[in-house]
């Protein structure tokens, strides 16, 4: 028997029915704000994310689904989405136009991993970008966006904040970094070389003895310039108006090195060591660093799996029609009417074997279905559907054609 590869998953009932409902409710959210739907192409240049999330991840460096395709192109699959979206920003040449853009997509994305509870080698993410705005109100705005997303399906978590500054400070702060770090000799492999490559990535690092090791490190919140501090507290006050809780955690630097000054992640309590359910921040840089026009921008992604492993489904409501036939004469004419039903936008499920009218109505039941509709030797005689509310329990019969 041929399986599904490691670490990727089928979405099968019951859990389809979350999916589908998380989707057609965060995008609702998603077009309220303004975003409006984009969707880029799960293969793209390897050079795209060499280039946008940067050499010194671990996806770039270890997680990555990259092979050469048969015109000898270096391809990846792609392990995130803000790469991928602008991209498809600078190449419909939005950069030059001006203005603000505003998208949302959801997807699956690749990295080869451990797959672990709430981590697969396939999965699935809902995002959203914004272009052309630096002002603090944008990052205020898409954080209250994803909060109301959360919130619809009444998640507990805690939302995380920290600036990772600009060129101005980050520059001389790497430098100060890498200096108290080479005087560190016990750390891990992955902070070693993460010390030489991107400094500031340390602190993302999930071994306890590296974290115990860099509690005395100077942070970036200590060497912000004027301007990236005004920015943080222009932030931290907007959210304070809005009554949104959050809590500054200046070791938050996120997996990806695009981001520039606000980073912020939504944790949970309820999923484990794999806790992080929502996270973003901004990328001001990016843009220019892929060829684009200078374009502040800045995003969020969700990572669905570990959101329905939370979510609880609203008691699902009665709905359309079962049609089922008491003999196989009737079988034909229930085919036509059932095929008219549809016609008038009603969802219906036939049955193809005849049964009794006790057998219909158990299936009828146990499909959800609002109506079970009954043709048989009399039914057809009178040219009348007996139909049965199972919601209200009433019975009527409905003239068919």
């Amino acid at each position: 028997m041929i399986k599904a590869l490691k670490g990727m998953k089928d979405i099968l009932p019951p859990q389809n029915e979350k999916f589908t409902h998380f989707l057609e409710n965060a995008s609702q959210i998603a077009q309220k704000y303004g975003y409006e739907f984009i969707e880029t192409p799960i293969l793209e240049e390897t050079l795209l994310y060499k280039r946008g999330v940067g050499d010194s991840s671990d996806i770039v460096g270890k997680e990555m689904y990259e092979f050469i395709d048969k015109g000898g192109n270096e391809i990846s699959l792609r392990p995130e989405g803000t790469a991928g979206v602008v991209r498809s920003f600078i190449e419909a040449k939005y950069d030059r136009v001006g203005g603000i853009y505003r998208f949302f997509y959801h997807g699956p994305m690749f990295r080869y991993e451990r797959p672990q509870k709430g981590r697969f080698r396939q999965f699935h993410q809902f995002g959203c970008e914004s272009f052309g705005t630096k002002s603090g109100y944008e990052d205020a705005n898409i954080i209250k966006l994803l909060k109301e997303i959360l919130d619809s399906f009444h998640l507990n978590y805690t939302l995380k904040l920290n600036t990772l500054g600009c060129p101005k400070c980050i520059t001389p702060y790497k430098e100060i970094l890498q200096k108290e770090l080479h005087k560190i000799d016990e750390l891990c492999s992955d902070c070693q070389r993460r010390r030489d490559t991107n400094p500031i990535r340390v602190f993302d690092c999930k071994n306890s003895h590296c974290q115990e090791l860099l509690k005395e490190v100077p942070r970036l919140n200590q060497h912000l310039c004027d301007e990236c501090e005004s920015d943080f507290s222009e932030l931290l006050n907007l959210l304070d108006l809005s009554d949104i809780t959050y809590e500054i955690d200046p070791n938050l630097v996120r997996g990806l090195d695009y981001y520039t000054k606000t980073a912020f992640e939504f944790i949970s309590g309820d999923l484990g060591s794999q806790n992080a359910i929502a996270g973003g921040g901004r990328y001001d840089k990016l843009v220019e660093l892929m060829g684009g026009k200078p374009t502040p921008a800045i995003g969020f992604a969700i990572g669905i799996e570990r959101i329905l492993e939370l979510i609880t489904l609203p008691k699902r409501e009665r709905g359309g029609y079962y049609f089922g036939a008491l003999d196989d004469s009737a079988m034909q004419k229930l085919f036509i009417e059932a095929g008219k039903k549809r016609a008038l936008g009603e969802r219906v499920i036939q049955s193809y074997d005849a049964k009794s009218l006790k057998a219909h109505l158990k299936t009828a039941d146990k499909i959800n279905a609002r109506y079970c509709a009954i043709l048989g030797e009399d039914e057809i005689k009178n040219n009348k559907l007996w139909i049965k509310d199972l919601e209200n329990k009433k019975e009527f019969t409905q003239e068919m054609g």
